[in-house]
């Protein structure tokens, strides 16, 4: 059985919404997970992180307003910024799709197609 894709979508977001539209064009229906609705927990981001193999700072939105007055000047260990980022979900990176062991954030969205060989 192939892996399934997964895609942690924002609907409004243009990139997220490209993404998804780019898996489709390629005949995948991923699962979507609206994380803003169901925010991934602290463990469920530990296996995001380490799908995509990079650091946790590196899917923080950090043009977000709540970044820039919360976090911005911070100095956060990744089990830190995994709290934040279960906390308020909106810090997360977007879209990140998952495939297997495998993970891209689609920004640009044609990040996907490392996924799809």
């Amino acid at each position: 059985m192939a892996d399934k894709f997964i895609i942690y979508h924002n609907p409004r977001c243009r990139k997220s919404r490209e993404t998804l539209a780019l898996l489709q064009e390629n005949g995948i229906e991923p699962e979507v997970v609206r994380y803003l609705d169901t925010p991934p927990g602290t463990d469920d981001l530990k296996l995001i992180v380490a799908k995509l193999d990079v650091p946790v700072k590196d899917i923080v939105r950090k043009e977000e307003k709540a970044y820039k007055e919360k976090y911005k000047d911070s100095d956060f260990n990744d089990d830190e910024w995994l709290q934040i980022l279960s906390e308020e979900p909106k810090l997360i990176q977007r879209p990140i799709v998952l495939k297997g062991a495998s993970g891209v954030v689609g920004r640009p969205p044609e990040n996907v197609l490392k996924l799809i060989k």
